[in-house]
């Protein structure tokens, strides 16, 4: 039986985390079980899960579907795109079973990859080489989740570009619904005629095609759609991280109406040591004053009243009710006092 390879290109990086990362995971785990009680899917789907971050994985290496058990996703800093098509492209030179006088070999690849922001490297070598060898070989969809990501980019990638709303929880449920069916689609008629690509009808509202007429950012290196800032739990020494989102606030000066930026607390959350395999080596360092983050969380990992405190050393950890504190990233002790409304310079993460 010819194989249809069917692999997922997800973004982990920084600004997935919380809600977004839970609701793919469940989402997966609902692709998974609707495809196997599909007689055509049973039969041609094989799958393969890999992530990137500031480095790439692959979660699953590709497999029968039958076999197929949905991860856990981790999360990591920075958005590497470069690194995730790169890994995408060993996994398709790797799994590529070719037609022979022998055998048929596998029907085109179908791939699907999400992102939720802006590449954080430099992504010309690596689209290159996708363009020359592997865009004509394979039928890649792109999906931007949200209005924030970097769609042109995603258009040197691919000719199917798309736009998630991924506003609550029931979009989600329907996206997902969206790429069983097309899975289904796909598998049926190359199981039945061999036309192969189809993808199932888009609502318009939960997820639409993208306009590209848009000029391209300019290249940068953090996402400036979010602030996420890297802490580590005092008593527990397990990482976590805190979410920020970009927000335009009106400000009136001299008489002007203008606009300022800032970011609001989304959430503090755990992530497992993973999250260090996964981010980028690279030293470069990103900062942004205190005075423009809206909201200080309580430590995810022990619950104390602040993950907020800044050591000399630069790092982030939380802090309780004690009168004096140890940084676990340094060791050094030290009682924490208020910054007050000038803020200061602290070391955010790629995002």
């Amino acid at each position: 039986m010819r194989r249809l390879p069917i692999y997922f290109l997800i973004d982990v990086s920084e600004s997935m985390v919380g809600e977004p990362v839970q609701l793919v995971e469940e989402g997966m785990a609902r692709i998974i079980r609707e495809l196997k009680a599909d007689p055509y899917a049973i039969e041609t789907a094989w799958i393969s899960v890999i992530v990137f971050a500031g480095q790439a994985k692959t979660l699953v290496p590709l497999q029968e579907l039958i076999h197929f058990y949905p991860p856990r996703f981790p999360v990591g800093g920075g958005t590497a795109l470069s690194k995730g098509l790169g890994q995408l492209m060993f996994e398709l030179r790797k799994n590529q079973v070719k037609t022979t006088y022998e055998q048929k070999g596998d029907w085109k690849p179908l791939i699907f990859m999400f992102t939720d922001g802006v590449p954080t490297d430099e992504t010309n070598a690596a689209i290159q080489e996708w363009q020359q060898q592997w865009r004509s070989s394979v039928n890649l969809v792109a999906i931007a989740m949200g209005a924030e990501a970097d769609t042109p980019v995603l258009r040197e990638i691919t000719d199917h570009v798309l736009l998630f709303n991924n506003s609550n929880a029931d979009t989600y449920k329907q996206f997902f619904r969206w790429i069983t069916a097309s899975i289904k689609t796909t598998s049926e008629s190359v199981e039945n005629s061999g036309s192969g690509f189809e993808l199932a009808k888009t609502d318009g509202d939960t997820l639409s095609k993208i306009d590209l007429t848009k000029a391209p950012p300019p290249a940068q290196y953090a996402d400036s759609n979010f602030v996420v800032l890297a802490g580590k739990c005092q008593h527990t020494q397990r990482p976590y991280l805190m979410k920020y989102r970009k927000v335009v606030q009106p400000a009136a000066f001299s008489g002007l109406d203008l606009q300022t930026r800032a970011y609001r607390l989304v959430g503090a959350f755990s992530v497992t040591e993973a999250y260090h395999e996964l981010s980028d080596n690279i030293q470069q360092q990103f900062s942004i004053n205190t005075s423009e983050l809206i909201g200080v969380p309580t430590c995810p990992c022990c619950g104390n009243q602040t993950a907020f405190a800044v050591c000399g050393c630069g790092q982030v950890h939380c802090i309780g009710d004690e009168e004096v504190s140890r940084c676990p990233s340094c060791g050094n002790q030290g009682r924490y006092t208020s910054s007050g409304e000038e803020g200061f310079d602290v070391n955010r993460t790629q995002g």
